[in-house]
């Protein structure tokens, strides 16, 4: 039975989402699954989520006990150096898992003793290759594995709505191209989703709902139930989760073409520069024309079923028990 540590930042909502996808797969298989939280929050006992023991920080338990007990180690982001640091110390096997191509995420890998990789995309995997080209062996991990950021389409899928929304409305993921838009387009409605971070550029017009934070379990009902097409104008992103949770309810996603992006949403996927304001506009009174929106909302859930992740998460857990 393996017992997998893992120390998120829970700043990032996305990462985690993530994380407790992969997480569960795991405990359906009957392993012991912690969590232990890198930051403080509002809880300060440890508690079972859906199976998941996690632990708060604030609960003040000892994690390097917890570490010599375990069979593997899970982590990721700013939490990398120090649980590597504690898994070579008791000789345990690390998996990190790899939410971004910045620098920090393959250099951290990088003290040696990684012994899984895994990665969301197959261009973020031939970045770290290029990086670990200039290291030594010794160095690099030991093994690396693709797994997309699992999207359940059924969790997500429903009718779409009338808006044209952005989720997390700060500058680099398109709050201004936002705001341009709904500008231009009085007539039409538009969601402004705030984020978790960043300055919010929420615009104050009669056509702009603007939508709290949104945990991911309410997505569906609260998102895209009320959206008809998706905007994605950010400066980076290694996948796009919101992209492709959008892909299950068929609603058509209008992107930068980010090289992350471009893989996931692929032939389903609408690219505009995000510098293009213009391009935007011409595009969404496009697919205001029914023919035009049918055959986008056909490429969009034909691409979620082939998201699919039943088959990369059999591969991770059958990773992980290797390891254990």
């Amino acid at each position: 039975m393996a017992r997998v540590h893992l120390m998120p930042p829970e700043h990032n909502a996305g990462a985690e989402h993530m994380l407790v996808s992969m997480l569960l797969p795991l405990v359906e298989r009957g392993h012991d699954v912690q969590v232990w939280l890198s930051r403080y929050g509002k809880a300060s006992e440890a508690y079972d989520y859906r199976g998941i023991r996690v632990v708060p920080l604030g609960a003040q338990l000892d994690f390097p006990s917890a570490v010599r007990k375990a069979d593997v180690l899970v982590s990721h982001l700013e939490c990398v150096p120090s649980t590597s640091a504690l898994a070579r110390g008791y000789g345990k096997p690390v998996v990190v898992l790899c939410h971004n191509t910045h620098r920090p995420t393959f250099r951290d890998m990088a003290a040696g003793g990684t012994a899984l990789a895994v990665y969301n995309s197959q261009w973020m995997q031939r970045e770290a290759e290029l990086f670990f080209a200039e290291y030594p062996k010794a160095v690099r991990p030991a093994r690396s594995l693709i797994v997309r950021p699992p999207v359940v389409a059924a969790d997500y899928a429903t009718k779409p709505g009338k808006a044209v929304t952005l989720v997390n409305c700060n500058p680099e993921k398109g709050g201004k191209v936002l705001k341009a838009l709904a500008e231009r387009m009085p007539d039409q409605q538009f969601l402004a989703v705030r984020g978790a971070y960043g300055e919010q550029i929420l615009p104050d017009l009669p056509n702009v709902e603007v939508v709290e934070h949104v945990d991911g379990s309410e997505m569906r009902d609260r998102v895209y139930a009320k959206t008809r097409v998706l905007l994605m104008p950010s400066v980076y992103e290694s996948w796009g989760r919101a992209g492709c949770e959008a892909l299950a309810s068929g609603i058509p996603v209008v992107a930068h073409p980010t090289p992350g992006l471009c893989e996931s949403l692929g032939e389903a996927g609408v690219f505009v520069d995000r510098n293009d304001v213009d391009g935007y506009e011409a595009i969404l009174r496009k697919l205001a024309q029914p023919a035009e929106y049918r055959l986008a909302s056909k490429r969009a859930k034909a691409r979620s079923a082939e998201l699919d992740p039943t088959d990369e998460l059999a591969a991770w857990c059958d990773a992980v028990e290797a390891l254990a």
